[in-house]
């Protein structure tokens, strides 16, 4: 973002607006984390500011929402009206309007000035402004930038850098993935400067599980496969077993990493069957320089990142693993060098 774009939007926030703020579809901690520190922000500058997220969010991350500000658009009918009476939206933590569903025709309605910010590669091009970095981190990261660029960063007081540790911390894999660099430390570093506590925004996150999770982990680690002519692994969940365990949204997070943690996998997918959606949802991970947002978008139609990408297929549960494994014959080069 050059400083002639950044000149143009502090000239939009010099003065009082509604805003709306809009992560995606099923929102992980880097969407949530990204909306509550931004809306943080906007608020301390004045501004009228919503979050309406597309559906529920996992209860790990409902500290981050203590005063229960995140609306859920189809809860209420207003939500729409907030969208298309906006003065300016924030979409965070994606880049094609797809990944918010029905609240897509809203927000193409709307004539509000559109801000994006990302961390994915191939954004579509439906913002006023674009923000996009997929050499970044996180969208949290990015989100500490703006407001550096915007000139306000000792505006970042201790709530907004639990949101934004939190959201940085997840999407690299507890600061692991190569997308970590030196830069998103000295930002975790000023983070901490706040008085935020490291290990108490872990353990919400991490260690705080319900006893079904514990069990749903425990049972899907025992359903591994492994292809190891080719260092791949993968685990598939069908929508009755994961009744079994009384799955709540979120219950699976981080279960595919345990993969990469096999001696010379470098290739881990979970599948997901969701009878309410109809679909199967994918779960991609790798290590080294195998490229899951690649596979994931030539063999599914999805995306993401070099090492994290995800997907949804409308095959059975049967068939998309069938069809995952038949694919991967045409990678295997890349799986085995």
């Amino acid at each position: 973002m050059n400083e002639v774009q950044i000149n143009k939007i502090k000239s939009l926030l010099s003065d009082k607006k509604e805003i709306v703020i809009i992560p995606h579809k099923n929102p992980d901690g880097d969407a949530i984390g990204s909306s509550t520190g931004l809306k943080g922000y906007l608020d301390k500058l004045g501004h009228s500011v919503e979050i309406i997220s597309p559906n529920k969010f996992p209860n790990f991350l409902k500290w981050m929402d203590s005063n229960e500000i995140i609306k859920i658009f189809s809860e209420d009918k207003n939500n729409a009206k907030k969208i298309i009476n906006a003065d300016i939206i924030f979409t965070l933590d994606f880049n094609n309007l797809v990944r918010i569903s029905n609240m897509k025709e809203h927000v193409e309605k709307s004539k509000a000035t559109i801000i994006m910010i990302d961390h994915h590669e191939n954004p579509s091009d439906y913002a006023d402004f674009m923000y996009s970095k997929p050499e970044m981190s996180s969208t949290c990261e990015m989100i500490y930038h703006f407001i550096d660029m915007l000139g306000d960063k000792e505006l970042v007081d201790r709530q907004i850098s639990k949101s934004l540790y939190a959201g940085i911390m997840t999407d690299t894999g507890s600061f692991k993935f190569p997308s970590t660099t030196h830069t998103t430390h000295l930002v975790v570093s000023n983070l901490l400067k706040t008085g935020i506590s490291h290990f108490e925004i872990h353990n919400k996150i991490y260690d705080d599980n319900k006893f079904d999770r514990v069990k749903l982990l425990s049972y899907a680690l025992g359903k591994i496969k492994l292809i190891e002519n080719l260092n791949t692994c993968y685990i598939s969940l069908s929508q009755k077993e994961l009744d079994e365990f009384n799955y709540e949204k979120g219950d699976t997070e981080g279960i595919v990493n345990y993969g990469l943690s096999i001696k010379n996998i470098k290739f881990a997918v979970i599948f997901m069957e969701n009878t309410k959606d109809n679909v199967i949802r994918i779960s991609l991970r790798s290590r080294g320089d195998f490229d899951v947002n690649q596979f994931s978008k030539s063999v599914f139609g999805g995306g993401g990142h070099k090492n994290a990408a995800g997907a949804i297929s409308k095959k059975t549960l049967n068939k998309t693993i069938n069809y995952f494994l038949e694919s991967l014959k045409d990678y295997n080069e890349q799986l085995i060098k």
